[in-house]
């Protein structure tokens, strides 16, 4: 006869075979994305540490620190906009989902990073259209704020550059599509052509609101990283700042539709160089800098990654939906 202590724990249901396999999967892929950026951090690592060494070590890691926390707020309008979608889900939950999936942008083909979030998520909880939904939301209002910051930099982007002038026009544009109903429709409609179930309910400014600025505070964050290195050698000021803070934007916009290659490697760095350059560096110091701002990033990718899994392991678990 069947007894009471004979029967699973109530909440504690026995994993499927294709849940096994899943979990096994996830775990794979997160083995992969950390070992691509791991190769990418030693390929530079030479030239990372030369370049520091001229370099205080004051603001070598304010450097680190600016990135750190603008990698923190870029998480926050990123769970803000995945909580307008559905029931909250907390920024440490949260966290694990963005920053551990984001280190797919280190595999080539920046759409891994998507598929990882979306598997995490699922694990967590959480529909996979939620999350594909809010990733997608703010990566085209990110790219807006990208765009409006990169207004900074414009003078030595055009000098170096002309042709970047198409960044520019597309900023009414970017503006306009921010519009609660413009978002909304156009949301919809790609979740219509990939056969996703539309939203629940429409886009409000609030959320839009949080969501770019939590973008633009980051940029800027990213732009004190970068001043914070290249004012070792000669660009002081606010003039300095804000040219790093514009040439950050730029290269993170121009590296984002790089999508190709992992984490806009390369392309990211011209956008910098040009812009460094423009502001009384030379070639060979921007290119230092530029390669030492990449190691940083992956750097502090990997450690803020590594910190959310470990607080969302203490935050309470929810069930995998069927």
């Amino acid at each position: 006869m069947t007894t009471v202590e004979d029967l699973p724990a109530a909440g504690k249901q026995p994993k499927s075979t294709r849940a096994k396999i899943l979990d096994v999967v996830r775990w794979v892929a997160i083995l992969l994305v950390i070992g691509f950026a791991a190769k990418q951090l030693a390929a530079n690592w030479g030239e990372f540490w030369h370049t520091l060494r001229d370099v205080a070590w004051e603001s070598s890691l304010l450097s680190l620190v600016a990135l750190v926390a603008a990698i923190l707020v870029s998480t926050w309008g990123w769970q803000m906009m995945v909580d307008d979608l559905g029931e909250p889900i907390g920024y440490a939950r949260g966290a694990q989902i963005c920053l551990v999936g984001s280190l797919g942008k280190y595999v080539p083909g920046s759409v891994w990073a998507y598929l990882l979030q979306m598997e995490l998520g699922r694990k967590a909880g959480l529909a996979r259209a939620r999350i594909f939904t809010g990733s997608l939301i703010q990566l085209g209002v990110g790219v807006v704020s990208a765009l409006v910051v990169s207004l900074l930099a414009a003078p030595a982007v055009f000098s170096n550059s002309p042709r970047a002038l198409w960044l520019f026009v597309l900023i009414p544009l970017g503006l306009a599509m921010l519009h609660p109903k413009i978002l909304t429709w156009g949301t919809s409609l790609v979740l219509r052509i990939l056969r996703r179930p539309p939203l629940a309910h429409p886009l409000g400014w609030a959320v839009i609101g949080k969501v770019f600025g939590a973008s633009t505070a980051a940029w800027c964050l990213q732009g004190v990283h970068l001043w914070l290195l290249a004012n070792s050698v000669g660009t002081p000021g606010l003039s300095g700042f804000v040219l790093c803070v514009g040439a950050m934007a730029v290269a993170m916009t121009v590296g984002t539709f790089a999508f190709i290659l992992p984490s806009g490697v390369g392309v990211r760095e011209v956008a910098q160089v040009a812009v460094l350059t423009a502001s009384g560096l030379t070639v060979g110091q921007a290119t230092a800098f530029a390669v030492a701002s990449r190691v940083m990033f992956t750097v502090a990718d990997l450690l803020t990654a590594g910190f959310a899994a470990v607080a969302a392991r203490t935050a309470r678990p929810t069930s995998t939906p069927a």
